[in-house]
């Protein structure tokens, strides 16, 4: 019985030991559970902290990039004195002015010639103003790339335009000048033929 009162009391210091043991060892635990916690908030506040200093940085970069992105634009706005002083930009004018002084003065002529019957002159009258308008319209071009605050464009891009226009101009002055000369042959080629048709009239004393 005795042997038996010491067996349980062994027992019973073994599981309480045992229970202290697993206390021990859970609490080791938790401790280290909380270790790993706070060091997980460390990482992720650290995280927080890089991000947010990445937005700030990358958004007061976006914000001077477009602060300097505008002041470029608005400085395309402005022509240079050497864009509005380009030769080309007056031969245009002057090729403007002398479109429109032979394409009258031919209009004049074959308008007073009997020769041309009135839907001829219709026809001549509508190429003609066709012409003019195109040309005026090469003015305006101009006008709009040489004026500030119209385009946004580099002064080589405004230079290039003008070229544009300038060859625009030219193009519409040979072709006047090679319609006026292929209706002037028209005129002579009817004149001549008038002419013969009369010489044949009188020889065989028909009119």
């Amino acid at each position: 019985m005795k042997k038996l009162l010491i067996i349980m009391v062994l027992f019973c210091s073994f599981c309480k030991a045992n229970a202290q043991a697993q206390e021990l060892e859970q609490l080791a635990l938790n401790i280290e559970k909380l270790a790993q916690f706070k060091q997980i908030l460390t990482n992720l506040k650290k995280a927080y902290e890089i991000l947010y200093g990445g937005y700030t940085t990358i958004k007061n970069i976006s914000e001077g990039n477009f602060n300097l992105h505008q002041t470029f634009l608005d400085g395309l706005l402005k022509v240079s004195p050497a864009v509005q002083k380009y030769k080309k930009v007056a031969d245009i004018i002057s090729l403007q002015l002398q479109i429109v002084k032979e394409y009258k003065a031919a209009f004049s002529r074959f308008k007073n010639n009997t020769l041309f019957r009135p839907e001829e002159i219709e026809y001549l009258s509508k190429v003609y103003s066709n012409l003019f308008s195109k040309s005026l319209q090469h003015l305006d071009d101009l006008a709009t790339v040489i004026t500030d605050n119209k385009l946004r464009m580099s002064d080589d891009e405004r230079l290039q335009r003008i070229d544009q226009i300038f060859t625009g101009m030219q193009d519409k002055l040979v072709f006047l000048r090679q319609f006026n000369s292929n209706t002037a042959v028209l005129g002579i080629q009817r004149s001549k033929e008038k002419n013969d048709v009369d010489v044949m009239q009188k020889l065989h004393d028909v009119k």
